[in-house]
């Protein structure tokens, strides 16, 4: 008598670095949850031009992955080697899931739906006007997850003025419905604001700084952190003390995953088991960053 061996699922992360990643055991535990037999591989390669970029997408098409998620800083440039984008990573320009359907690598951007999913319990029919700091990858990403909610003003800041201006244009070109706007500040992005997003790796160990002072926070305010590494970062445990609402990266760092792997897959994988194996990773982290 055979018994039928579980499907095997190959995906994988390109970036650097990766080292820390808990994509493998999200993935990797989520597939065993539904009878599959899932490895997640790591491919980290770090200064990569167009041409190492392009080698690896083709390993990707021919080697009998499902699809790769892909990390800073390949998530823009990874889009022009693509042969397809979904049409919200073509508005977006950034690409952090590649899926291979029939020899085709297809991009979408599961951090803006993950985002969209994460957010949605924070806000309410009120939350017309959102600051977000960060207009990098990550930050584009959170900026069209607002917009998808209904948020209609959104005010963006960010070190380099002009990406800001561009992720302003984008969105006001993408959905007439969207106010997007640079602010000057973090003071002026906060001015009547009901919410405010942090996008950039401020607060990501081992940095502990904020983006954000504290004597700005306030408890009518609900603060979302995209860093997950500490989940409590010192922007949100400042928010915290305000009694602001907060949301840390957790959430992100789940959606994402879940999203992505039901891309690769055509399953709906357990949120739940992908957290299970997201706090097993962090506190195993928080641990040996403790002994060290």
């Amino acid at each position: 008598m055979s018994t039928r061996r579980p499907q095997k699922i190959l995906t994988g992360l390109i970036g650097a670095p990766i080292a820390h990643s808990a994509s493998p055991s999200m993935h990797e535990r989520a597939a065993e949850a539904l009878g599959l037999r899932g490895h997640y591989q790591l491919i980290e390669v770090a200064g990569a031009d167009a041409a190492g970029l392009s080698t690896m997408l083709e390993g990707v098409r021919r080697l009998g992955f499902a699809g790769v998620n892909v990390t800073y800083p390949y998530k823009e440039k990874v889009v022009p080697l693509l042969d397809e984008l979904a049409p919200g990573a073509a508005a977006l320009g950034a690409v952090n899931t590649v899926v291979v359907r029939d020899g085709r690598l297809i991009g979408h951007n599961t951090d803006t739906t993950g985002f969209a999913r994460a957010v949605a319990p924070l806000l309410a029919p009120a939350d017309n006007a959102v600051a977000l700091i960060g207009a990098g990858g990550v930050g584009k990403a959170i900026a069209f997850a607002l917009a998808s909610r209904k948020v209609s003003d959104i005010r963006i800041v960010d070190s380099e003025p002009a990406r800001a201006e561009k992720l302003a244009s984008l969105l006001n070109t993408n959905d007439a419905k969207v106010g997007a706007r640079v602010a000057s500040s973090v003071e002026d992005a906060l001015e009547g604001a009901t919410g405010l997003v942090n996008g950039t790796p401020v607060g990501m160990l081992p940095n502990r700084d904020t983006p954000v002072q504290p004597a700005l926070l306030r408890a009518n305010l609900w603060v979302a952190d995209a860093v997950y590494s500490p989940l409590i970062t010192p922007l949100l445990a400042a928010a915290k003390a305000t009694g602001a609402r907060i949301m840390t990266g957790r959430e992100l760092a789940i959606y994402q995953a879940a999203d992505a792997f039901e891309l690769f897959t055509g399953l709906a994988p357990s949120t739940e088991v992908m957290g299970e194996a997201f706090d097993a990773v962090m506190a195993a982290r928080s641990g040996a960053y403790q002994a060290a």
